[in-house]
């Protein structure tokens, strides 16, 4: 600090120590200290002149000022201002006065929008005194908006014509702020006036129209709404349901609006008005036109049609039609769920599903009760209100995946809902009003329907739906999948051909399941493929644009690859143009595609595999009016089908030519449909005494407790066929039944096992072409077995001839369609002396 600027005001924390040579002072210091005062202020006076103030007399107080270590005293202090005095100016001059004059207008400006403004200067008019140039300017700075830098920087300025323009500055922009803050309020003040004024007009208009009648309150349109919705259906509806709906309406009437009860009151009646009371879709007897329209929607399934077929003609006979609860059984994928749309569209009915698999709330089928928060009714009073009529379709899905959990038993409560003599009056807790359901047609599906409750399961009328033959799919396949994959793809159908052989290998090699929902995806993967594959010709066939790199014609460079990230490969393509007349000959041109901007060892990898997609396209010349453009037909064979759908997942069951002795083939049911089953004996170890039997390929207990029987059985045959033969008491022998992965289990090998264990005892093979099924006893008599259906199916893909069944599966195959039995040899047995003569027997013994 300079000294001829020694008249300044210092600040000090209490804390800091003062080096001063004046006893009292430091005291005085000291003692503030000790009061814990923060701040201590001193005014710094100017040396006497003449002196030195670098020569100092060394006292007592010296000493206590270096013990209070105050020799860091000047490092630490901090000079906040200083009462400077200003330079001398001219009073009279026009410069100063003019800009005086102009910061006073501002000042006046200012005050005008602010009240705080005005006290300021009261207060300082009343303690200051009348205002100066200097103290004009200092005044402005003080009450301006302006931050601390600013306001220094004005304290700071000893020239007042400057201090008087910095000023100036800072109360020009406090106005500007002024402004901006008057624009805001009045803005703000507009908008909550307009809003007031809107609601209050709408107010005085809801008065006026009350009074001259043209709108009633709240509570009186709601109850018209409600008459209003009611009186169509007033004739039909149930009594009982009119008292209901007039004693609510006027228990609407006495609520207030903004009572909870009002609004449980108002929900209700909206329910109960909107229900269908009485209203009933016409429906269609006609058999023929219900026959067309099942047939167009699914192939087969000839069991539902006949059912629905003779419900038909029942209500034609009747006049009138009742409802039924009618189960679909069946593995998945085989139409279960869309067939209830199409039973619809016959009946002419209206169609609503819902799902109940794995529901464990007993409130989704009967309601909740109304004095719950969110309460609303069941399922099947959404339907109505859904459907509009009180005759729908409903289709009940997964009917046996019910769950049952802390909320109560579905199952149980779907008891009322599916019995004829109760749904009737079928009672929901939210309407609390009985509901005639007798006429609508349920129609649930199942897997499983070991799974659904015996209760239930004895009120619904099954049918069973095996699943579709190789014929059926390919039926399916031609003229459903295919086309609507097609038009979902935006092909034409004179761009593809997929050729019989490939449907028939794609059936067989890659959806072997009992349903046609994977058949339905690989047919989707197959034209997915088409369709970039007709998208890359045809880019490639378009004029190059301005910046695209030329191709040239020989060198056709493209990408073949599967949209699910398999390897891209070279491909060799054939194109073949038919000509337009026949005077033309036919060409073939060979494009050469390969890998495009790939480096040169990724070439080379893709050049060292196989390229085995190799497909043929047929060309036609279109002569409509986009003249002759080519329309490149892909042709889907059996060869090249691999290149689409990846490597076949099944391959061929019959794993021997020729049986050798000791192994024969069975027939089995799974879930795919059915199969064949070999059944392996083999020699172990021959010694006197050690007959026994052992078994592997994952076998369930049934099917370990049949070998045991058939092991029985079989000694027990030798023993009568060759008496002298010891060869089950001295021989361990192990039977086994691929493949080795697959869990298997039941008692329908029996009697393959017996003929297996013969076979090697005997050593004798038996037919190659012959195939066995049936449950065998101790005493060798044949029991009935499942599935004859699909275990027929499976028996013909491996070319058996004969096939042997229990007699008291007869009439099972008797169902079968034609095209199931023909080209078969079947003999149905009661004892298993009879499948012996037909396995080792010169001559067979016929019996059909």
């Amino acid at each position: 600090m300079e000294k001829q600027t020694m008249n300044g005001f210092l600040v000090f924390k209490a804390h800091t120590t003062i080096w001063k040579q004046d006893p009292k002072l430091l005291a005085a210091l000291v003692d503030s200290r000790k009061r814990q005062a923060p701040y201590a202020g001193a005014f710094l006076l100017k040396d006497e002149p003449g002196s030195d103030p670098s020569v100092a007399s060394a006292s007592d107080a010296d000493k206590n000022i270096n013990e209070l270590k105050g020799k860091e005293l000047l490092n630490r202090l901090h000079e906040v201002g200083t009462l400077a005095q200003d330079k001398p100016y001219d009073k009279d001059d026009d410069v100063v006065k003019a800009t005086s004059f102009e910061v006073i207008s501002t000042l006046r400006d200012v005050l005008k929008t602010s009240s705080l403004w005005r006290d300021h200067v009261q207060t300082y008019t009343q303690h200051i005194g009348d205002f100066n140039y200097s103290r004009l300017a200092d005044f402005g700075a003080a009450i301006s908006g302006a931050n601390k830098l600013q306001c220094q920087q004005v304290l700071e300025e000893l020239d007042v014509y400057k201090r008087l323009k910095l000023t100036l500055e800072l109360v020009k922009k406090e106005m500007e702020i002024s402004k901006i803050q008057e624009s805001i309020a009045k803005a703000i003040e507009e908008k909550i006036s307009g809003e007031q004024r809107r609601y209050l007009l709408n107010e005085q208009l809801k008065a006026i129209k009350k009074e001259l009648g043209l709108e009633t309150d709240d509570k009186t349109a709601l109850s018209a709404k409600f008459r209003e919705r009611i009186e169509p259906n007033k004739d039909k509806c149930p009594p009982h349901v009119l008292q209901v709906i007039e004693e609510e309406l006027t228990k609407l009437q006495l609520l207030e609006a903004s009572s909870s009860e009002f609004n449980v009151t108002r929900n209700y009646l909206d329910w109960l008005t909107a229900l269908p009371w009485g209203n009933y879709s016409d429906e269609n007897f006609d058999v023929l036109r219900a026959q067309k329209i099942l047939d167009e929607d699914h192939y087969g399934l000839t069991d539902v049609k006949e059912r629905i077929l003779e419900f038909i003609a029942v209500g034609k006979l009747r006049g009138t039609s009742q409802g039924k609860i009618i189960c679909l059984s069946g593995p998945p994928g085989v139409g279960k769920t869309s067939i209830g749309r199409s039973i619809a569209r016959a009946l002419n009915r209206k169609f609503y599903r819902f799902s109940v698999g794995g529901l464990s709330d007993v409130a989704e089928i009967k309601g909740h009760r109304r004095t719950y928060i969110g309460a609303m009714p069941g399922k099947m009073v959404q339907c109505l209100k859904s459907v509009g009529t009180a005759n729908p379709l409903v289709l009940i899905d997964e009917i046996d995946k019910l769950g049952r959990g802390h909320a109560g038993d579905p199952a149980s409560a779907m008891l009322e809902l599916l019995d004829p003599e109760q749904n009737a009056n079928f009672l929901d807790h939210y309407l609390d009003v009985p509901i005639d359901l007798s006429k609508v047609l349920f129609v649930c599906t199942a897997n499983v329907v070991e799974m659904i409750p015996n209760p239930l399961l004895d009120r619904m009328e099954v049918v069973a739906i095996a699943g579709y033959i190789t014929d059926e799919k390919m039926h399916i396949a031609r003229d459903y999948l295919e086309k609507s994959t097609r038009e979902a793809c935006g092909i034409k159908p004179e761009q593809v051909e997929v050729t019989d052989a490939a449907l028939l290998a794609l059936i067989e090699n890659y959806c072997r399941e009992a349903g046609v929902r994977n058949l339905q995806k690989q047919i989707e993967k197959i034209y997915r493929k088409i369709a970039l594959q007709l998208v890359r010709k045809g880019a490639l066939n378009e004029p190059p644009v301005a910046g695209d790199k030329v191709v040239e014609s020989n060198e056709v460079k493209t990408e073949f690859g599967s949209d699910l990230g398999e390897t891209v490969v070279g491909t060799e393509t054939t194109v073949v143009a038919e000509p337009v007349d026949s005077n033309e000959t036919a060409t073939s041109v060979e494009i050469d595609t390969m890998q495009k901007d790939l480096p040169a060892d990724q070439n080379q990898q893709l050049i060292d595999q196989p390229t085995d997609l190799k497909f043929s396209v047929e060309t036609d010349k279109n002569h409509a009016s986009e003249g002759n453009q080519m329309i490149e037909k892909v042709l889907v064979g059996e060869s090249n089908l691999s290149d689409f759908v990846g490597k076949p997942v099944f391959h061929a069951e019959r794993i021997y030519e020729q049986t050798p002795a000791g192994v024969v083939m069975g027939l089995a049911w799974t879930a795919m449909g059915g199969s064949t089953l070999y059944i392996e004996t083999t020699l172990v170890e021959q010694a006197e005494g050690k007959g026994a039997l052992h078994v592997t390929g994952q076998l369930g207990d049934v099917m370990k407790e049949s070998s045991q029987i058939a092991h029985t059985v079989a000694r027990a045959v030798l023993l009568e066929k060759e008496p002298n033969n010891t060869f089950f008491a001295n021989s361990k022998l192990h039977l086994h039944v691929p493949a080795g992965a697959t869990p298997k289990d039941g008692p329908s090998a029996g009697c393959t096992m017996v003929t297996s264990l013969m076979s090697l005892a005997l050593k004798k093979p038996v037919r190659k072409d012959l195939a066995m099924t049936g449950e065998v006893t101790l005493t060798g008599k044949i029991l009935p077995i499942g599935g004859v259906k699909e275990k027929t199916i499976a028996a013909r893909r491996s070319d058996v001839k004969i096939i042997i069944f229990p007699s008291a599966n007869r009439r099972d195959f008797d169902e079968l369609a034609p095209n199931v039995k023909e080209g078969l040899e079947v003999h149905f047995v009661d004892d298993y002396s009879q499948i012996f003569d037909l396995a080792f027997a010169n001559e067979l013994h016929t019996e059909k």
